[in-house]
């Protein structure tokens, strides 16, 4: 088996003990054993971890997850170190060193902050080192919130070129139903694309444990964002994190995720993965196929609506009349300025506006196709 790079994103459910809080601190060794073993096989790796905030709960006897922002920071704040703390010693035990990585929402929309996380992960792992990584919880503002892990680990999964993403959680894989609530769901054992799960009318529940804020939802969200970025992503569960090396050796454990082609351009998966959508742009059928099929820039005259407040340069969503996104990309002008060119040619532009804008509304090289 050649040397891989693997993410592997542990949530809250498997860190800590449902009935407590406390740490689960058999399966946290398990889960230190078994990455430093793939480590020391070659394997470049990468742990995304939850329990910041749950860690905190406990750590300051609270029974309920807290609800404010402000309240959750700062008990992140408290859980933080004690959760890199309980890494550290288990990881030291075993001489394999660990580095701390928080990360915002910023660090992915910022060209510059991405291209710098790529370069700083990549010497990590040429080193050696076992980066863990968690959302930055005590500085991070409400509308720029990864939400959940499951995100940044497949953010952080398609930045740095993964081979595979493992969601460590509290089932054994994905179901058609709760196995919990309904006896008779059926397990799913590989997805080649993630719409089979709608036709096959999976039911996915709503967020996790008392101390989580992931679920299965999250999850297949998740998977789509790595697996357009060209990961095999797998959902298995927590409490056997040994289960990771069977896999990678073969065996049909988890619910597996086939990748999809990746493309090779770095900047268009920036776009396509990282980069949250400010709008959406309505497009007629010509504009459609000119960029679905022909690799063309969107212009002005293809433009039926806009939706949402943008300014340059942020990133929308370019829909089909539908409203089904086909694509992603970088625009070159605002909202308010669109609301006045669409569906207009590219030289009446300067009559309409008074000055000279791009010609393209969002220019090829800046478009990424999402379908």
């Amino acid at each position: 088996m050649p040397n891989q790079t693997i993410v592997v994103k542990v949530g809250t459910s498997s860190l800590t003990q449902a009935a407590t809080g406390q740490l689960a601190l058999s399966t946290i060794a398990m889960l230190v054993e078994t990455l430093t073993k793939l480590r020391a096989s070659g394997h470049g790796v990468v742990l995304v971890t939850s329990g910041a905030v749950g860690i905190g709960c406990a750590r300051l006897g609270l029974k309920l997850r807290p609800q404010t922002l402000a309240l959750k920071q700062a008990i992140a704040a408290v859980g933080q170190g004690r959760l890199m703390r309980v890494y550290d010693d288990f990881f030291t035990s075993l001489q394999q060193p660990i580095a701390q990585v928080l990360l915002s929402r910023h660090d992915f929309m910022q060209r510059s902050c991405y291209v710098n996380a790529y370069a700083t992960f990549r010497e990590l792992l040429q080193l050696g080192i076992i980066p863990v990584v968690n959302e930055n919880d005590t500085v991070a503002v409400e509308e720029l919130k990864f939400g959940d892990n499951d995100t940044l680990s497949a953010l952080v999964a398609s930045l740095i070129e993964a081979d595979w993403l493992f969601l460590l959680t509290d089932v054994d894989r994905l179901y058609s139903a709760d196995p919990r609530e309904v006896p008779d769901a059926q397990p799913i054992t590989l997805v080649n694309r993630i719409e089979e799960l709608e036709e096959l009318q999976v039911q996915t529940g709503e967020s996790g444990s008392q101390w989580g804020t992931g679920g299965m939802v999250t999850k297949i969200a998740a998977a789509r964002i790595a697996t357009s970025a060209g990961v095999r992503t797998v959902i298995t569960e927590g409490r056997h994190p040994e289960t990771i090396e069977k896999i990678l050796q073969g065996e049909l454990l988890g619910t597996q995720f086939e990748p999809q082609p990746r493309t090779d351009n770095a900047r268009k998966r920036w776009i396509a993965h990282s980069l949250v959508p400010a709008g959406k742009i309505y497009l007629d059928k010509g504009a459609v196929a000119a960029i679905s099929q022909g690799g063309k820039s969107l212009l002005a005259a293809g433009i039926t609506a806009i939706e949402g407040d943008f300014r340059l340069s942020d990133a929308v969503q370019l829909c089909d009349t539908k409203g089904t996104e086909i694509a992603r990309g970088l625009v070159n002008y605002s909202s308010h300025e669109l609301q006045k060119i669409r569906g207009r040619k590219s030289e009446e532009i300067v009559g309409i506006l008074g000055y000279s804008g791009a010609e393209t509304v969002v220019h090829r090289d800046n478009l990424v196709l999402m379908s």
